[in-house]
């Protein structure tokens, strides 16, 4: 199984936590990981982590040597990299690098992609007019909804609205969008997780689940009638609770998946329980994409501190949804 690997933004801490998660050799055994970036920056990161882990160039991943490390180099541009700076080199580089491994997951070239992060203010708003990576994908792939899905041993949450302002999440949340997102769930759990019959909570918008029509109406004219359609068709959702007390009080450990209506709602709690641990996996989509659940880091970048938990964990759940796909679809 080939696994591609964006380095993400080179003055962040992605090519540091890749060759951290890669160092132990039985990581080799279990696919063939393929570099989408430069050598020279890999290079550079090797040093300042004081790894002796050994990597080969490679132009075609399907040529890719086995129990090695491979990497592709997008460019032949000298890279200038500036440590812990958002840069517009950096931007261009991190587009470069993506671009091209969404191509070969087009072409089948590889079977997964963990993406490491980027940075938004780095990138080319008039080449890369996205939010992130999953507004990215899913135009990509030509599918009109995916999901963000963030997952870790003991919790799923998706979300319904993804990085839009506030004040526009009213505006689109809308039954239609809320039946979409619970398919995606609902299909993802079933096909990427191998759970059966998976139970789904989706957690209500306002505060106390707008507390009986008082703080609120998305909860008595959306998500319940959206609750109770899914119900007569014998799919076990159920809501909306209210957020706080449905995570304060242990009760998401009931839930296959969770949904929430915007994105702090459902990300603000995952962190907090699963921070450094976590994955972000976009659901919907017709190839497997899995990411780590923090940013460049710019903070620490080049001082060898990140933790590489999260991308490990991004390359062991896109190994193990391959591999559930597969059994899915010879069922």
């Amino acid at each position: 199984m080939k696994i591609g690997i964006t380095i993400g933004d080179i003055n962040g801490v992605g090519i540091e936590v890749i060759l951290k998660a890669l160092s132990n050799d039985k990581m080799l055994e279990m696919f063939t990981p393929v570099i989408y970036g430069s050598a020279k920056a890999v290079s550079y990161y090797k040093n300042i982590v004081n790894s002796d882990i050994h990597f080969v160039s490679n132009k075609d991943p399907q040529r890719a040597s086995r129990n090695k490390i491979n990497v592709v180099n997008c460019w032949d541009d000298t890279v200038n990299i500036s440590v812990g700076q958002a840069t517009k080199e950096s931007g261009k580089f991190a587009h470069i690098a993506l671009d091209r491994a969404v191509q070969d997951l087009k072409d089948h070239k590889i079977d997964a992609l963990v993406t490491a992060p980027i940075n938004k203010n780095a990138m080319d708003p008039d080449r890369f007019p996205y939010a992130g990576h999953t507004e990215y994908l899913t135009k990509s792939f030509d599918v009109s909804h995916s999901l963000m899905f963030m997952v870790s041993e003991d919790l799923r949450i998706g979300v319904a609205t993804n990085h839009i302002p506030v004040k526009e999440i009213s505006e689109q949340f809308t039954k239609e969008l809320l039946k979409k997102k619970i398919n995606i769930m609902e299909l993802s759990l079933k096909r990427d997780f191998g759970i059966e019959k998976p139970t789904i909570a989706i957690l209500g918008m306002n505060p106390h689940a707008s507390d009986g029509g008082k703080l609120g109406n998305e909860e008595g004219e959306i998500i319940r009638p959206v609750i109770i359609e899914m119900k007569k068709g014998g799919r076990l959702v159920m809501g909306p609770f209210p957020a706080d007390g449905f995570f304060g009080s242990g009760q998401y450990k009931k839930f296959d998946g969770i949904l929430a209506c915007y994105h702090d709602q459902g990300l603000i709690p995952f962190k907090t329980l699963s921070f450094g641990s976590g994955v972000n996996y976009t659901a919907g989509l017709p190839i497997v994409r899995t990411s780590p659940d923090h940013g460049t880091a710019y903070d620490i970048a080049g001082k060898n501190e990140a933790d590489e938990s999260s991308i490990r964990n991004a390359m062991y759940l896109a190994i193990d949804i391959v591999k559930n796909r597969k059994i899915f679809s010879d069922n």
